[in-house]
Order: C-alpha cells, then structure tokens, then sequence
C-alpha cells in the first residue's frame, strides 16, 4: 500500500510539473505575441512569417529602444520649443496646452513662424496687429517631413476660421492609403497648430501624398 502510494504521489508530482511548464510555455508565447505586436506592421508584414521568434524578439526590442529615443527627442524639442512660444503674458494658454512635435531639417523654419505667431497676437490685441501677424506667417501653412519610406509628419498653421483644413488633410491621408498614428493640435489665441504623424503601406508613393497635401494650401 505505501509503495502505491508513493507511486501514485510521484505520478501526480510529475504531472503537476507538466502542467506547469506548459502553463508557463503559453504564458511565454502570449508575452512574445504581444511584444512583436509592437512593431509597426508594414516594416515586418513580408518577411514575419518567416523570421525565427528571437528575431522577431531582437527587432521588437531594437524598435522599442528607437522609439525611446524618438520621444525623448521629441520632449527636449516640445520643452524648448514651449519656453520659447509661451511667456507668462500669453492669454488662456498654459505650457500644458502645447503638444507640437518637431524634427527633420525644416524645425528651425517652423520654430521661427511659431515664434512670430506668438509675439504677434502677445504683443497686441487690436485687429491690424493681428493681421500683420498673418501677414508674417502668410497663412495657411503646411510643412512635410518624410522621415523614411513609411513614416512621415505633417505639420499644419491655419487660423481658428479654418480648421476645415484639418478634416481635409486627414481626408487625403486616408485616401492615399496613410494611417494616422497620431494627431495632435494647439491654439494659440487665434492660430492652431495641427501635428500629424502617419504610416504607409508598402508601395504608396509618399511623394503623391505630399503633392496633395501641398495642394490644400496652394
């Protein structure tokens, strides 16, 4: 009786085991999905299929730490750039209302017309000062940044009467086959600073999005 004991103990222990590393082998699978899931789909969709999972994994990881760096990047800017649009006498705007993201070769151009808006409707509340303003800025305008093959950013100035613009950028985005990843937006008195961040697909010529978009405020 105990060596029949022992054994069914010995069995049940075994199977204990067994359950609990295929538990553990599930769980593993689901965390790997999910980590991979990460990567954006057009930079792995043809080649997933066929890369080992530690590849995958790699990847996933090197895209994270990319991506780390990116907003780190893109938070130095937006601290800078919201010290050098916002002082302390800008109406009903606090440094938490501004989320404009800037990178590539065209931020300094972008940075200054900011700045212009900024001390333009600061400086003054009459109706010539802020038509000089927009004078200065020659409104609307539209900057676009092809970071790569599939990622690129649209920035866009229009004043408060015009967010019509806004709707018909994202329009034409859709329509070419981009995925808006994310969109943010400030207001500065009477401007609006729109910032889109978009995905394409494989084969989409970028290049056919931008002429259109530069069509929006020609």
């Amino acid at each position: 009786m105990k060596n029949s004991s022992k054994g069914a103990s010995s069995s049940s222990a075994a199977i204990d085991r067994k359950t609990i590393e295929k538990n553990r082998r599930i769980h593993m699978k689901a965390l790997c999905f999910k980590l991979v899931s990460l990567i954006p789909p057009s930079s792995t969709d043809s080649s997933k299929k066929d890369m080992p999972q530690i590849d995958l994994i790699d990847h996933a990881a090197n895209y994270i730490q990319e991506q780390r760096k990116r907003i780190d990047e893109l938070k130095r800017k937006k601290d800078l750039l919201t010290a050098t649009v916002l002082p302390s006498s800008i109406n009903n705007t606090t440094k938490d209302d501004i989320d404009i993201q800037l990178c590539g070769d065209d931020q300094d151009t972008i940075t200054s017309n900011v700045v212009v808006a900024a001390k333009a409707t600061c400086s003054s509340s009459n109706a010539s000062t802020k038509s000089t303003a927009n004078n200065l800025l020659n409104l609307p305008i539209l900057q676009v940044r092809d970071f790569d093959s599939t990622t690129f950013e649209v920035v866009l100035i229009t004043e408060m009467n015009k967010d019509f613009m806004y709707y018909q950028l994202i329009t034409v985005l859709e329509e070419e086959g981009a995925e808006v990843v994310n969109a943010s937006f400030a207001t500065v008195n009477d401007k609006i600073f729109y910032t889109v961040h978009s995905q394409v697909r494989a084969g989409v010529e970028t290049s056919r999005i931008c002429d259109r978009l530069k069509k929006l405020v020609s």
